[in-house]
């Protein structure tokens, strides 16, 4: 049995901590307002990541720590530094390792599709440039770390483009807009299935200081939100492409620059990771499912 902290409470910080209890480790869930969690075998703590000190202390003889905070999304140039500094001082003060919840912005615009964990990084985006100076900075500590990179979210508690701007739309049987090539085949991580990632690649006895990929299932907007309707016994709804404009005129100013991400095809290699972790998507039925727990 090992000792494990993962550091933010969202929907994959806690599947992380809960499936780590299973396997029959000792794990702390701490963030601003951890909540509570139904895992017998996990503490939850009140505490701020940007507190090194504070961190250090309650990472004293962990294995790894987990780094799945998650910033205000207008806010990442700002807030996600201290947050990484903190999570790297206290793993280095411990010996723990680092294993880095990330995304797939820090590949940018230019990136090829099939997108592989070998790509370099070459950010076109404000928030891709803050990814990428995260994944380096945990990289470049003295403790080994590994970066899990997770595409656009479907699963239960998930905040993310579709939930935000085509449920609600779709649960309300109106039309539903999005920004983006609505046919264009699009990669979706579940988010238990990166929490399966992010503790097989803990586990890992291989190479670190490495990227892999969430294994995914991929869809159009079109194809996603036709299988979205059938799970309500909905009629598919009429889609419409939401331009540039619309998403700043409705406030969604952080958006704009990411729409690039729905413009063309997405499509994630994620073989490494189902070699060398063991790790599969689960169903996009499961996936969906999932998404509409919160939402029924």
């Amino acid at each position: 049995m090992s000792y494990y902290v993962a550091v933010g409470a969202g929907p994959v910080g806690r599947e992380t901590a809960r499936i780590l209890a299973e396997e029959g480790h000792s794990v702390v869930l701490t963030s601003r307002n951890p909540g509570l969690i139904e895992a017998r075998a996990v503490r939850t703590i009140s505490a701020d990541a940007t507190n090194a000190v504070q961190l250090a202390e309650i990472s004293k003889g962990a294995e790894a720590i987990f780094m799945c905070a998650m910033a205000a999304y207008d806010r990442w140039p700002t807030d996600f530094f201290p947050i990484v500094d903190g999570t790297v001082k206290a793993a280095e003060e411990t010996g723990a390792k680092i294993v880095v919840l990330g995304n797939l912005y820090g590949y940018g615009e230019s990136a090829t599709s099939p997108l592989s964990p070998l790509a370099p990084l070459n950010p076109t985006s404000r928030k891709g440039t803050v990814r990428g100076i995260m994944w380096e900075r945990a990289a470049r500590s003295n403790v080994p770390a590994i970066e899990v990179r997770a595409s656009d979210y479907l699963g239960d508690g998930a905040i993310t483009y579709f939930s935000l701007l085509a449920l609600p739309s779709l649960l309300k049987k109106e039309t539903v807009s999005f920004p983006g090539n609505l046919d264009a085949i699009h990669a979706w991580s579940f988010t238990k299935d990166t929490a399966k990632t992010l503790v097989s690649a803990a586990h890992s006895t291989g190479e670190w200081n490495r990227a892999f990929h969430v294994p995914n299932q991929h869809a159009s907007i079109r194809e996603l939100t036709e299988k979205f309707a059938a799970a309500l016994e909905f009629e598919t709804p009429k889609l419409r492409e939401l331009t540039a404009e619309e998403l700043e005129a409705i406030g969604f100013h952080e958006g704009v620059e990411m729409r690039y991400l729905f413009d063309n095809p997405l499509v994630v290699d994620a073989s490494d990771t189902e070699q060398l972790l063991g790790v599969t998507a689960s169903s996009l039925e499961i996936m969906i499912q999932e998404t509409l727990l919160d939402h029924k």
